[in-house]
């Protein structure tokens, strides 16, 4: 038998946690590429809004910049989870979600939970599939 090689890669965005912890950004498996819960920290600075929808847009970029490095964009997104500690907080985050989902409408689920640290008011993880191009 006779099988193929698929590639593995790990995804560093330079965070702490994922040295702290042991985990990557994302791990580009073969076709998939799957991003681990983001936060909305601002890697480069260490620091985290206040607001929701700031650490929202700044979840975003996080995955976006993941993904580029992967190889592929928000339109390869096949599947998004949300992760709030806060119901009420979701909503106000629609019109951001909806500029990089809107057009691709993966499928999505929200769920209310604790996050690791109590700034954290948003998690995004995301499974994406590379296209030919």
């Amino acid at each position: 038998m006779t099988g193929t090689i698929r590639e593995r890669r790990p995804i560093l965005s330079g965070s702490t946690f994922e040295e702290q912890i042991g985990y990557a950004r994302a791990v580009v498996d073969g076709d998939w590429v799957h991003v681990s819960g983001t936060t909305g920290f601002d890697y480069t600075a260490m620091t985290i809004s206040d607001d929701v929808v700031e650490q929202a847009e700044q979840c975003l970029r996080n995955i976006g910049a993941a993904l580029a490095e992967a190889g592929c964009t928000f339109a390869d997104v096949v599947r998004v989870r949300y992760l709030l500690p806060e119901r009420a907080d979701f909503e106000p985050c629609w019109p951001v979600l909806r500029r990089c989902f809107g057009e691709v409408r993966p499928a999505a689920t929200m769920m209310v939970c604790g996050l690791a640290d109590e700034r954290m008011k948003i998690e995004i993880e995301v499974y994406a599939r590379r296209s030919a191009r």
